[in-house]
């Protein structure tokens, strides 16, 4: 049971990197630092957004338009941060 719990704390941990790392290059993106255009760019893009996505969508259906601004991977680190949290404070139910 220990190597569930583990397994689960190191797919948040993942998903967490994912979720920066998409942020982090939308930033980019939106500011004519990245291309999308560029093979390699436009292909990491891509993946991340078919990644998250799922993760994504229900966190912007319930959250307010805010015009250009998605707020949406912020709640989505709350989340999983949440989880974290949860999880190591019912470590023992893993042991």
């Amino acid at each position: 049971m220990q190597s569930i719990f583990e397994i689960l704390l190191m797919l948040i941990g993942v998903a967490r990197f994912f979720i920066f790392a998409h942020f982090i290059m939308s930033w980019l993106i939106s500011f004519d630092v990245l291309n999308v255009r560029q093979p390699v760019v436009g292909q990491i893009w891509n993946m991340l957004q078919r990644i998250l996505e799922p993760l994504y969508a229900p966190i912007r259906r319930v959250m307010p338009n805010l015009g250009g601004i998605d707020l949406s991977p912020i709640a989505a680190l709350l989340a999983l941060e949440v989880l974290r949290i949860v999880l190591i404070n019912n470590a023992s139910a893993f042991f």
